[in-house]
């Protein structure tokens, strides 16, 4: 193997376990099932149409994006996952480097080390927010998660239009994976900036995350340029049926927006118990909880909790080592996780 990529330090995705035994609260996934109209799009004619070649361009479910959003299909892509569209833009525009949180989603590190993009990398300030200040006038790729993860914290439309507004020399990329749930989204900035692209995915809020799609919104020459590294790769990278179940999804919006608003609410409860149990819970936007206690350490609660069937995840970082990330499940789910903790303290 080439020894550049043999040296790669890969990004560790949560554990999948594959017996069904845990409650998994490990990997952000959603605790709803996809809507009905996604099921019933899946039909006995569109699988044995799996012979056919799916639309390279996805004319459809651009139609209904474009729809639902507010903007022209040239200014959408579609991709396999918006980890495509993240990879993509460390390759087309990491040639004067890229900047992004010391905290932030590990994928970042590893694009940037696949494709020799060097980083800068900036740490977030003690209370675990982003220093607005410190990613202005870069000129280099600028990468933030927002809402950020694994901390759930967001910063405001207005901060980041200060970004983007500061660096137009160069691309500002804004990954709202988690923005469904509590965060303001900035793709109608991209309608101002030309240097802002907007990446959202399915996984989350829309309950597709084993269908793998996701999307960007962004000026016509951004979008333009990923597909030219679409067409140069994979131009057939979007399955039929996930082509067909994302459409479905958008024209059932409603109900995925029911779901966010059921996770926010358990959130919401299940911040107010940790915080009465003595746990340090930071203000999330997204389906997900960081949390520490001055009881127990990260890892020990990790592994206690594990051992009594519930998953969550924890980070060997040594800035966030006492905390774990709690993804937000069903009620019932989260009312045995809080069960499972008490026991545990």
């Amino acid at each position: 193997m080439n020894e550049r990529f043999a040296s790669l330090e890969e990004y560790t995705p949560g554990e999948q376990p594959q017996d069904k035994k845990y409650i998994k609260l490990n990997t952000n996934e959603s605790p709803y099932p996809p809507s009905k109209s996604v099921l019933r799009a899946v039909t006995k004619k569109e699988i044995s149409d799996l012979r056919l070649y799916c639309d390279p361009e996805c004319k459809k479910l651009k139609a209904e994006m474009a729809k639902l959003f507010g903007f022209n299909g040239e200014n959408i892509f579609i991709s396999n996952g918006s980890d495509d569209i993240l990879n993509f833009a460390f390759m087309a525009y990491g040639t004067k480097g890229a900047a992004y949180p010391d905290i932030t989603y590990g994928f970042y590190s590893v694009f940037a080390q696949l494709h020799g993009v060097q980083s800068e990398i900036i740490p977030l300030k003690d209370d675990f927010t982003i220093d607005v200040e410190q990613f202005k006038n870069k000129g280099k790729l600028v990468v933030i998660a927002n809402p950020n993860a694994p901390t759930g914290i967001a910063l405001s439309l207005k901060q980041i239009e200060e970004i983007v507004k500061a660096n137009q020399d160069s691309v500002v990329l804004i990954d709202e994976a988690y923005v469904d749930f509590g965060g303001e989204s900035c793709c109608k900035l991209t309608q101002k900036y030309e240097n802002l692209l907007c990446v959202g995915t399915f996984s989350k809020s829309r309950s597709l995350a084993g269908g793998r799609l996701g999307f960007a919104i962004a000026n016509e020459k951004l979008i333009a340029d990923l597909e030219k590294i679409k067409y140069s790769t994979n131009p057939y990278n979007i399955n039929r049926l996930t082509q067909i179940t994302g459409t479905a999804t958008m024209k059932d919006n409603a109900y995925c927006l029911s779901n966010c608003r059921k996770i926010i609410k358990t959130r919401q409860w299940v911040t107010d118990e940790l915080i009465s149990l003595g746990f340090t819970v930071l203000p999330s936007k997204a389906n997900f909880v960081f949390v520490k206690s001055d009881k127990i350490s990260g890892l020990k609660l990790y592994e206690e909790l594990k051992s009594k069937g519930v998953l969550v995840r924890h980070f060997e970082k040594d800035k966030i080592r006492d905390f774990n990330r709690i993804t937000i499940g069903t009620d019932k789910e989260m009312k045995i996780l809080i069960n499972k903790i008490k026991e545990i303290l």
